[in-house]
């Protein structure tokens, strides 16, 4: 396949200059003018994609040439361009922060860098940081940028002036609180609990009409060959997935790769719901059960249908999230101790700081399942893993613990990765770890 589209891959010089909403507003401006937007998000997150999603009113899927792939980032950008009228890709961090870099997935795709810099408190100077990230890597040219934040026409006229020849000021963002968001300690809030995020993005699309940013990028080919239908490894193997405030970090890949393989997906609420689906698995994904541990442990019937699952030796997957939900207790970031599944000994506690951060691999005889790992909390418990998660570096990283049919850890797997070992996972079958080989590089 192969297609070309206006495209841009949004970045910044570093975090906290506002390319999320930046990003979010572009994607709901083009889409109010009647464009079909597809929007992608370099590296692990869950959080931004959220919101990407209502902003454009399509999915929103990860690239990231190690995690995900090279491959799979050719034919996901590749597949959309067939029919959208533009793509946007938001970096992580800085353009050239992490191995693989958001310059990096830039440069193999083609497509444009387009940073987002903060301007606040800044003259000529804003001309010096465009022209670092334009000469830093003569292979990633930098031919636009936004100033975001400025604080009067006036402001925005002295910093198109001090940019060097070569490099245009495609907008000036005026300090305006519809360009903020909310965040909390593992980022954004998530999109479903903001009830005015619609009319939110709807105002920050029109703060930059008015700084004259609906026009389109430059046109990006795109080519990719169709990628090779996954084994049909989990046939009518119905899986129950929790979905609701406390636990929502899920990739729509790994879903995708569920369905392609033959399973039957149902989703439930630990907060809500009394009862589990029929289902032979359980998958608990990652996402704020400290932020919800007073409702998960007065759901006593809901609580008790999982310990059923987990006694009965059913498959079981529980990630970060998932994993505090498991043991004995919770005690979050006020010191409440909350009572929960207590299929695992011990207590995990909400820590004043984060705890771990990284790209990380799980090495099996099954494959290499590979993912991520960002979480606030520490976690005690007497069992001993089976197999631990390895840095990009080599170095052993998260515990991950199996029991009956549970497989428990802090680390977020990107199920495309490894399709046979996630298979095994949901249809209760070990896995035998390899400790000797390390994540390999993209």
């Amino acid at each position: 396949m192969k297609a070309t589209v206006p495209a841009a891959m949004i970045t910044a010089p570093g975090s906290g200059q506002g390319k999320s909403m930046v990003t979010a507003a572009l994607a709901r401006l083009h889409r109010n003018a009647g464009r079909k937007v597809r929007v992608f998000k370099h590296g692990p997150d869950y959080l931004d994609p959220m919101v990407l999603e209502v902003a454009s009113g399509q999915p929103v899927y990860q690239l990231h040439p190690w995690m995900t792939g090279e491959d799979e980032c050719r034919w996901r950008l590749a597949e959309a361009a067939e029919d959208a009228d533009l793509i946007l890709v938001e970096g992580s961090m800085g353009l050239f922060d992490g191995d693989p870099s958001s310059a990096d997935l830039a440069k193999l795709m083609g497509i444009p860098a387009l940073p987002v810099i903060d301007a606040r408190g800044m003259a000529q100077t804003f001309g010096a940081v465009a022209l670092g990230l334009a000469s830093f890597n003569p292979g990633m040219p930098v031919k636009q940028v936004i100033a975001n934040r400025i604080g009067s026409s006036r402001h925005g006229d002295m910093l198109r002036e001090s940019l060097p020849e070569g490099i245009e000021l495609l907008g000036a963002i005026p300090r305006n609180e519809a360009m903020n968001i909310p965040d909390r300690h593992l980022g954004l809030v998530q999109a479903g609990e903001l009830g005015d995020l619609d009319q939110r993005l709807d105002a920050a699309a029109e703060v930059l009409v008015e700084a004259g940013m609906d026009g389109l990028p430059l046109p990006v080919t795109l080519d990719a060959e169709n990628p090779v239908p996954p084994p049909e490894l989990l046939p009518g193997v119905r899986i129950a997935i929790a979905r609701d405030a406390a636990f929502s970090f899920i990739y729509r890949a790994n879903l995708d790769l569920l369905q392609a393989m033959g399973a039957e997906l149902t989703f439930f609420s630990p907060l809500a719901d009394s009862t589990l689906p029929e289902a032979d698995a359980l998958w608990l994904p990652g996402g704020y059960p400290e932020l919800h541990g007073a409702t998960l442990a007065k759901n006593q019937p809901m609580l008790e249908a999982i310990r059923n699952h987990y006694n009965a030796g059913q498959p079981m997957l529980a990630e970060c999230g998932g994993l505090m939900t498991c043991v004995d207790e919770l005690m979050d970031k006020d010191g409440q101790i909350h009572k929960l599944l207590g299929l695992m000994p011990g207590r995990a506690s909400m820590a004043g700081r984060l705890q771990a951060l990284g790209l990380q691999g799980l090495n099996t005889e099954q494959g290499q399942l590979r993912g991520h790992t960002y979480h606030h909390s520490t976690l005690e418990t007497d069992w001993q893993p089976l197999a631990r998660t390895r840095k990009i570096a080599g170095t052993e990283a998260e515990p991950v613990y199996c029991h009956k049919g549970l497989v428990a850890s802090y680390f977020h797997g990107y199920f495309p990765s490894a399709p046979a070992l996630v298979a095994g996972i949901f249809r209760g079958q070990s896995f035998r770890p390899l400790t000797d080989k390390e994540p390999d590089h993209a």
